[in-house]
């Protein structure tokens, strides 16, 4: 083979690699904008590409008008050629050589592709020999419908705007196959000449162009008469039109969460996003007037997690006050909002039962002083009326016999992602906002106790499924527990929903309990320390509504509670939605038990009569009654004996509920119907064995700090007792130093010096309590 062959054999191969490979993949480069659609496909949000375009990613399909009017207007030979017309060619040549000028470029749809993908290109006879080239070539490589669609995604439309979907929200506010003829028509014209949009001018050349193509679809008898008629009578596209905004903050997260550029449908329903976005600006202006400036807000579908409505913050044009921030994603103190995990954990675990009373007295702890909301304690309170009351103090309590890091664990298992640090870091203080938690995952792990509910079997079988975050695609959520595995029993789970359905909340109003009882919802309220955060989340078994309020640069407010400010919300939340069912009983996890009616307890030998309750079956686990016990009375009933001290046949035994004196002491005011024990007969005092008296504060080995006053004088430490007789005198002693004597409050103001100390208690019956306590150096 002579040279001149090998070489021209080594250029033909080289033609063709370069004609196989000479189109790029994919063949547009261009950075598109970031595009959110609910779950029918209707816009709700974009943002604009990183080079300044309005250029949507590339659609699926094309409306048929908008095919039919830029193939008459463009490339009616589209569907036969090779991806060049050579009737169009021949016709181009004509015009040009003819007129003696370039009148005609013969550009058939595939070249326009060709020459937009290679849009730094100049435009001379070569180019458009190579473009010709590139055309066939592309047609082997693309559907004709893919070719028409990679235009009518990358065509000019004036200014920014780039492709039809941009097209037809900028200049008409609509989807593209919501376009009228005189719409599309008008945006089949427009790349062909994009600078005729330009209000005032150019107006008579456009409307001539687009009055052309309408006539000629009518002429193909594309579009009847009238259509034509009144086509040809629509205005033309003006200013650009805002796109859509309907839940900003979720596109701004789409983008944090790495799908720039994408078209993003998500599973929002934008008639539920509208209208909960006008409920929360509603509760945002009733809340301003308190300078409350920030709420946001979810609604959840249960069954797939799927988010319903997304309303990360409210809406303030000038940002004034931190409005761009997405609330639904930040981390805030979670006030009470994690209460329903701890008492449904202890149910679970036989720990509590829902009527068991726990103490609701003030207590100190290495420091830590709990306080009820309402500074009210009432001695002893039942379980469930604890966790619907949000009281604090026997919430701690209960938490401190659960165990801290047991309930800490359970949170992780939950995926609480904010609570980083040691069970040790945050101490009893986080069961009552001490850690952080977001909305996104606090709705979340309300819901995944709702779906175990929805889908517990006979069999008692978990699907490890059912605990999962919320999700705003339809890409599945990852899973947080396996198979099989109970994380909290469906039994405790409805027991708790049982309880947060109850109405009787502090502050009620009389609205909120109307619609509670005309719908059944599950709801609990937080609110953090110093009024930053107000939260309400409420649970049914189809929805999930999450809210917190408040100022997203945390600036508390007096008043600022989930009751007042986050809970009238959410219930306007759910007047948007169907109602609902409510769970069925978990018959399998429940059994029956006798529990005492006054304690809740299971029922002792002297709880008479019991209740013949449902309960977990794990509560069977649980104590006794401690309260009850018999007492053994006088013949007169007025004073009580042993056989010490008084003849047994002449005694009167009778079951007796008996709290323990610093319980006693605040039950008894909160409670009218409680009966103390009677006295001890004088003739018995000597033998008695009771205590009747406790110290409330300091507690044992205790750390005591002196308070300074305001003009730097020593201030004092109110020391606090308890004794079962209203009418008894206290003596108060410490290191064998009296300070005082006490009748009926037994409380004493003292100012003991640094160092360790006892404090010693008596009557005048020589009843006695001790304590040792340390009080911090000034």
């Amino acid at each position: 083979m002579s040279v001149k062959r090998w070489l021209l054999g080594i250029i033909g191969i080289g033609v063709v690699a370069w004609y196989l490979f000479a189109l790029p993949q994919p063949l547009f480069h261009s950075p598109t904008s970031t595009v959110l659609e609910d779950r029918d496909g209707r816009l709700m949000g974009a943002r604009i590409a990183g080079d300044g375009q309005w250029r949507f990613p590339v659609a699926d399909t094309l409306p048929e008008k908008y095919v039919a009017a830029v193939l008459a207007f463009e490339d009616k030979r589209f569907f036969s050629h090779p991806g060049i017309d050579p009737v169009a060619v021949g016709r181009a040549m004509w015009q040009n050589l003819s007129q003696g000028r370039l009148v005609s470029g013969a550009s058939t749809l595939t070249m326009q592709v060709i020459r937009l993908s290679r849009k730094e290109k100049p435009r001379t006879v070569i180019q458009k020999i190579i473009e010709a080239a590139l055309a066939v070539r592309a047609e082997l490589r693309y559907s004709k419908q893919e070719i028409l669609t990679l235009y009518a995604s990358h065509a000019p439309f004036g200014g920014n705007v780039v492709g039809l979907d941009g097209a037809a929200w900028r200049y008409f506010g609509v989807p593209p196959q919501n376009l009228s003829w005189g719409q599309t028509a008008a945006l089949a014209v427009l790349p062909n000449a994009p600078s005729m949009v330009r209000p005032g001018k150019n107006e008579k050349a456009f409307r001539d162009k687009r009055n052309r193509l309408l006539t000629r679809l009518f002429e193909k008898e594309i579009i009847d008469s009238l259509t034509h008629r009144l086509a040809c009578d629509e205005p033309l596209p003006g200013i650009p039109l805002p796109l859509p905004q309907e839940a900003s903050h979720l596109l701004n997260r789409v983008v944090r969460d790495g799908k720039e550029g994408q078209r993003i449908t998500t599973t929002l329903r934008l008639p539920l996003q509208q209208k909960a976005q006008e409920v929360v600006q509603q509760h945002h202006r009733r809340l301003e007037a308190n300078n409350i400036h920030n709420m946001g807000a979810l609604i959840l579908e249960v069954e797939s997690g799927e988010v319903m409505a997304y309303i990360g913050n409210t809406t303030d044009q000038d940002n004034r006050h931190q409005n761009k921030v997405d609330v639904v994603e930040a981390p805030r103190s979670s006030g009470s909002t994690l209460k329903p995990f701890l008492y449904a954990a202890m149910l679970q675990e036989g720990l509590i039962l829902p009527q068991t009373l726990v103490a609701d007295v003030p207590f100190n702890l290495d420091g830590y002083s709990p306080k009820n909301f309402s500074n009210r304690y009432d001695g002893a309170v039942h379980a469930g009326e604890v966790l619907y009351r949000s009281l604090n103090v026997p919430m701690v309590r209960m938490l401190r016999q659960y165990g801290l890091s047991r309930f800490h664990h359970l949170l992780h298992t939950l995926e609480f992602s904010t609570i980083t640090r040691p069970a040790g870091h945050y101490g009893l203080s986080l069961i009552l906002g001490g850690s952080e938690a977001t909305l996104w995952e606090l709705a979340g792990a309300y819901a995944s106790m709702a779906r175990v509910l929805m889908h517990l079997n006979s069999d008692k079988q978990y699907l490890g499924a059912d605990f999962h975050l919320p999700h705003y695609t339809d890409t599945p959520p990852a899973v947080i527990a396996k198979k099989g595995r109970r994380v909290l029993s469906a039994a405790a789970i409805y027991t708790t929903f049982e309880t947060l359905t109850n109405p009787d909340r502090p502050e009620q109003e009389s609205g909120w309990k109307f619609f509670t009882s005309s719908r059944k919802i599950a709801w609990k309220t937080g609110t953090s320390f110093g009024f930053r955060d107000g939260w309400a989340i409420g649970v049914t078994p189809q929805y999930v509504v999450a809210v917190w309020a408040g100022n997203a640069d945390g600036e508390g407010r007096p008043g600022l509670t989930g009751l007042s400010a986050a809970a009238p919300a959410m219930m306007d939340l759910f007047r948007l939605l169907p109602a609902t069912t409510w769970f069925k009983r978990p018959w399998d996890e429940l059994i029956e038990a006798e529990v005492c009616p006054k304690s809740g307890h299971l029922a002792g030998p002297y709880c008479h009569p019991a209740d013949t309750v449902l309960i977990p079956e794990n509560g069977i686990l649980s104590s006794v009654c401690p309260y009850h016990r018999l007492v053994h009375l006088d013949s007169t009933q007025n004073y009580r004996v042993d056989a010490s001290c008084y003849p047994a046949d002449k005694m009167v035994h009778t079951p007796w509920f008996v709290l323990p004196p610093v319980m006693e002491w605040y039950y008894r005011r909160a409670n009218a119907s409680y009966t103390s024990l009677p006295p001890l007969s004088s003739a018995c005092t000597q033998h008695a064995r009771e205590k009747v008296m406790e110290i409330i504060y300091p507690e044992k080995r205790s750390k005591v700090f002196i308070p300074t006053e305001l003009g730097g004088s020593p201030g004092k430490v109110v020391f606090k007792a308890a004794h079962r007789n209203p009418k008894a005198t206290v003596f108060w002693f410490i290191d064998r130093t009296y300070y005082g004597a006490t009748t009926g409050e037994h409380q004493l103001a003292i100012h003991p010096a640094p160092g360790k100390h006892i404090l010693t208690l008596t009557d005048k019956e020589g009843n006695t309590a001790h304590t040792d306590f340390e009080v911090a150096g000034e």
